[in-house]
């Protein structure tokens, strides 16, 4: 059954244009907030529903993995229902699940809201890409992705500043509650002026490569986010989660390669050679910006004794850097090759990552805002010629479900980094403090400089000079998580050349049914 396609971007004005922006944006950003929003007042949400330490972690767990199992959905159920029905009721779901989060009395009853948030959340972000490459001509569309770039990427970097002010000076409930007028503003817009799209009731979704996909994913995260706590392959679960992950994600590829029409994943997608290079560099985008941001929060508030709320402001910096590189790339990708300005937004994040290697116990609170907008600006030129580059040569009934593999990879790789940065932060600095142990002694310079303040032979010298060798063993070791983000980013490099140019023709159009094929 073939649907009638939304309006082509000529036909809508400009003024229904804007309003369709600001709505997913909006979107967007209340999905991007949730993020890292209820990560600082997890310590205050403990207390409150009786849980240990490894258990409140769960509120985080829940969310990420039913986002990351419902994102690859997106293109089917925009199929089915409509993209305009999909989003209204996500954007209500989304609202609603933040309330009840908001009301939860008891662990069990968060865990299950956050779950059902992360399940309408995850659709929001790939079809408001969708939406936008579809709302703007071609010649526009960086523009386009600069706007979006600011939901994605703002969200998680002003969310833990956001959080820390309403956890501080209201409740931790208001990390939740604040969706409630954020959704309203959404839901508003969506209702008014976002375009109706056919839909078509007899597509049917691919149980087999959903469950299959769906197994690795929710696999892969659990592995991720438990590994830390459960001294990673020492325990049976861990070792169990990645097994899965390896039989879900064989069985999902043999599938979507061997069937005759695996309809959950078109196979066109990773036919596109542009569109497969995206999804590693994306990756690496969402490992070096949230891994960065996860390193830097425990770094100024347990090394250097920010409060929580300073800590938030230092940081939030950064996304005016984003700002600024959005608005100038937005300009620019008309008119410059966007492997150039891929190449140069990869090379300023290097150059950020390598100036926060050099951080020591006495770096200045400007020297780290510095830094910190250095590599807002580089990850600006990243993700506007990406987002651009990553859809031009695919079809358009493609979009929305590349849109969703987008999201999925720079989610997976915001996850990985986290997990990665947070195991060789452990790792080194116990490795870092026994290597350092080594050299203390009565005769060692360090200690002789200390002079009469520590005495090796009391307890209290001891355990003064000790403090003295994690500290120091802890710098070294952020230093060298910063280090090998920087490598990464340098990495990557070598297949920018292999991007297909943004301008180059795509081919014929899709059909005027195509949209549901």
């Amino acid at each position: 059954m073939n649907a009638p396609r939304g309006p082509a971007p000529e036909e809508i004005s400009s003024g229904q244009r804007v309003a369709i922006t600001a709505c997913v944006m909006i979107a967007t950003l209340m999905q991007a907030l949730d993020s890292t929003i209820a990560n600082v007042a997890l310590p205050y949400m403990q207390g409150s529903l009786a849980a240990t330490s490894d258990q409140i972690n769960w509120v985080l767990t829940s969310y990420i993995v039913s986002a990351a199992i419902m994102t690859p959905t997106t293109g089917w159920l925009e199929r089915r229902f409509g993209r305009r029905r999909v989003f209204i009721t996500c954007v209500v779901g989304f609202v609603v699940a933040s309330m009840l989060c908001g009301t939860a009395t008891s662990l069990t009853e968060m865990v299950l809201f956050r779950v059902v948030q992360g399940v309408f959340g995850a659709p929001l972000v790939p079809i408001a890409q969708s939406t936008l490459l579809d709302t703007y001509p071609a010649s526009t569309r960086g523009q386009a992705m600069a706007v979006f770039g600011l939901g994605v990427m703002l969200g998680p970097i002003i969310g833990p500043t956001l959080g820390g002010w309403l956890t501080e000076y209201y409740d931790w409930r208001w990390v939740f509650y604040v969706n409630v007028p954020i959704g309203a503003a959404a839901l508003a817009l969506a209702l008014g002026f976002l375009p109706r799209r056919g839909a078509d009731p007899s597509a049917r979704i691919d149980i087999f490569g959903f469950a299959t996909l769906g197994l690795a994913i929710a696999s892969l995260q659990l592995f991720l986010d438990r590994g830390e706590q459960l001294d990673w392959f020492s325990s049976v679960e861990i070792q169990a989660e990645l097994a899965l992950f390896l039989l879900g994600l064989y069985l999902f590829v043999v599938h979507t390669v061997t069937a005759r029409r695996p309809t959950f994943v078109d196979r066109r997608l990773f036919a596109d050679r542009t569109f497969v290079i995206s999804q590693l560099l994306v990756f690496v985008v969402g490992a070096v910006l949230l891994a960065t941001l996860a390193l830097l929060s425990p770094y100024l508030e347990n090394l250097l004794d920010y409060p929580v709320l300073t800590a938030g402001l230092v940081l939030a910096p950064r996304g005016i850097g984003t700002m600024i590189a959005m608005v100038v790339v937005g300009r620019l990708i008309g008119r410059v090759d966007a492997r150039l300005l891929l190449g140069f937004g990869f090379g300023l994040t290097a150059f950020a990552l390598h100036e926060m290697s050099l951080y020591t116990l006495d770096v200045s609170e400007a020297t780290i805002i510095r830094t910190g907008i250095i590599q807002g600006f580089g990850i600006g030129f990243v993700f506007v010629p990406l987002s651009t580059v990553a859809f031009a040569t695919l079809p358009s009934e493609l979009r929305t479900q590349g849109t969703g593999f987008y999201s999925l990879m720079r989610n997976i790789g915001s996850s990985v980094g986290i997990s990665m940065m947070s195991f060789l932060l452990i790792r080194n600095g116990q490795i870092l403090h026994s290597s350092l142990g080594e050299h203390i002694s009565p005769f060692a310079r360090g200690v002789q400089w200390l002079g009469d303040t520590v005495d090796l032979t009391t307890e209290q010298g001891r355990a003064t000079v000790n403090d003295l060798v994690v500290q120091q063993a802890e710098v070294i070791a952020y230093a060298d998580c910063f280090r090998l983000m920087m490598f990464a980013s340098l990495a990557v490099l070598p297949l920018i050349l292999l991007v297909q140019r943004a301008d180059r023709p795509v081919g014929k159009p899709a059909s005027a049914g195509a949209e549901m094929h």
